[in-house]
């Protein structure tokens, strides 16, 4: 099978859920919320949530956001999830081409599917080309920098590359922050340090580079001094950066952490990347200049990500292509019959054949009814039959080779499955449904307001209700004089606090998800 069919196969295993699923509270409705008060308040460079200032992010991808809704009209989940599907569709190219050109695959995948498969259904890869997020954006401007380095390095098209290789990496800047231009500084000089080629750093990062990439930052800043003042520059330059760098403010994590998370952001494959990569470490077999590149990439950025106070598994996603490609490149200096790299793949298709079984049990449990669809049911049996097939390979058929591609193959098929329950989780997953019903709910009964009680986040409900909703206290709800109220609240709340049962005791109420509308009368 050819990789174009491939990648094909992987954009309809999403599609379902690229159209049918809402948007997630914490993030996405958040970005959906500062894209509308760009548009209203005609900013460029700076942004506001709820009116405070949102420097977190860069530009780039909020202008791709804005200009989906100028073209739309409207918000349309597809649009935005092909905001991060093309990166990563770009990125899963632009790394297969590379070792294609770069090394000889012969032996090592005989059908050239294997890689661009493993990465497509790595979990954190997976996950985040469907999110609402600037992080595939900067993963894929990462990557090409890097392969335009490795082309110059390779005395490939210098003219052009030392043109692409600094536009890139600003890029990568524009699209997230420090760490677009932080990992390809910190990987190219460590590997010239490794290679003993320091003396050529003036090669790849000489004047060109570094004017083309201030000459962007100072059109950058200039607009956000002239749109924010000093303030917003000041948040953005300082605030953003050293403070997250140093001692953050947010997702504060210790040093060891992505030691921790990195076994299940790659999964189902993390037995056999991490095992492999550890042991052509220690056996030394990372021998070819492409394997090394690879190695250092991961290497130093991984070191560079610990040292950095502020954590989150997907800050790891520039690592991922790496890892998954050098699994690739190395499997063919190991021994396929091993019994522990079978075991690599044997473990997740144990877990694959417990798939249906442990949904069905779970579903069965108090407030997991909602996964007692249809869809996810034979989602579920796909993943148990994958399962029993890679078994089938790995021990009767003894090709480890094919059992990689069915375990990568059976995962797409049960995500194209289970997305067509979008629907039914949505009430799990964001607000739309229940924002919805408020909007009738508030003409039936005539109510003006929309009260919300401990929910977080709550704010960005506006990109639904089309206005700002109003936050209420406990004290607030117990007044007598409440009069005609649409309450939005969680349902724990209700079962937690006899105040608040008693209040909505005998109320008509609304229940969606793990929240609740209630209207108090």
């Amino acid at each position: 099978m050819k990789n174009k069919y491939i990648y094909l196969v992987w954009f309809i295993a999403l599609l379902p859920a690229m159209i049918l699923r809402d948007y997630t509270p914490n993030n996405e409705l958040r970005y959906l919320s500062i894209v509308d008060e760009a548009l209203q308040n005609g900013s460029v460079f700076t942004f506001t949530n709820q009116g405070e200032i949102y420097a977190d992010k860069p530009p780039l991808h909020f202008w791709l956001m804005m200009i989906g809704k100028l073209i739309l009209g409207e918000h349309h989940m597809w649009y935005y999830s092909l905001l991060s599907f093309i990166p990563a569709l770009v990125i899963l190219m632009t790394m297969t081409k590379w070792i294609r050109k770069g090394e000889d695959m012969k032996g090592v995948v005989d059908n050239q599917i294997a890689a661009p498969l493993m990465l497509m259904t790595t979990g954190l890869f997976a996950g985040a080309a469907l999110i609402v997020r600037m992080d595939m954006l900067m993963n894929m401007f990462i990557v090409l920098s890097l392969y335009s380095f490795y082309q110059m390095y390779k005395n490939e098209n210098i003219k052009q590359n030392s043109w692409l290789f600094p536009i890139f990496v600003f890029l990568a800047l524009f699209s997230k922050g420090p760490l677009g231009l932080l990992i390809p500084f910190v990987s190219t000089v460590i590997f010239l340090i490794y290679k003993k080629n320091l003396s050529d750093f003036k090669k790849y990062w000489g004047w060109k580079s570094f004017l083309i990439i201030l000459a962007g930052s100072v059109v950058w800043f200039t607009g956000v001094y002239i749109e924010g003042g000093n303030d917003y520059l000041n948040n953005l330059l300082v605030h953003q950066t050293v403070g997250r760098g140093i001692d953050s403010f947010h997702h504060k994590e210790p040093v060891y952490y992505y030691l921790i998370s990195i076994w299940y952001t790659l999964a189902p494959w993390s037995f056999l990347v991490l095992g492999l990569f550890v042991a052509s470490l220690v056996k030394k077999r990372i021998n070819t200049t492409l394997e090394q590149f690879f190695a250092v990439i991961i290497l130093s950025t991984l070191v560079m990500l610990s040292l950095i106070s502020s954590k989150l598994a997907i800050y790891s996603l520039p690592i991922v292509p790496f890892l998954i490609f050098i699994t690739v490149l190395q499997i063919k200096k190991f021994d396929m019959q091993n019994v522990w790299i079978k075991l690599t793949i044997a473990i997740p298709a144990v877990i694959f054949i417990l798939a249906l079984p442990g949904i069905v049990y779970v579903s069965g449990m108090e407030g997991m009814q909602y996964l007692a669809d249809r869809f996810i049911y034979i989602g579920a049996g796909v993943l148990t039959l994958t399962g029993i097939l890679v078994f089938y390979f790995i021990y009767l058929k003894r090709d480890l080779i094919p059992s990689i591609n069915t375990l990568a193959l059976g995962f797409l098929l049960s995500v194209f499955l289970i997305g067509w329950s979008m629907p039914k989780l949505n009430n799990q997953l964001g607000w739309g449904n229940m924002c919805e019903k408020a909007k009738e709910l508030s003409e039936e009964y005539k109510i003006n307001d929309y009260w919300v009680y401990n929910i977080s986040r709550s704010e960005n409900m506006d990109v639904y209700l089309e206005k700002d909703i109003i936050k209420v206290e406990k004290e607030d709800l117990l007044n007598e004089n409440n009069g005609n109220k649409l309450l939005m609240l969680r349902t724990k709340d209700i079962k937690n606090d006899p105040d608040i049962s008693s209040l909505v005791l005998n109320k008509d109420q609304y229940q969606f998800g793990v929240n609740i509308i209630v209207i108090l009368n």
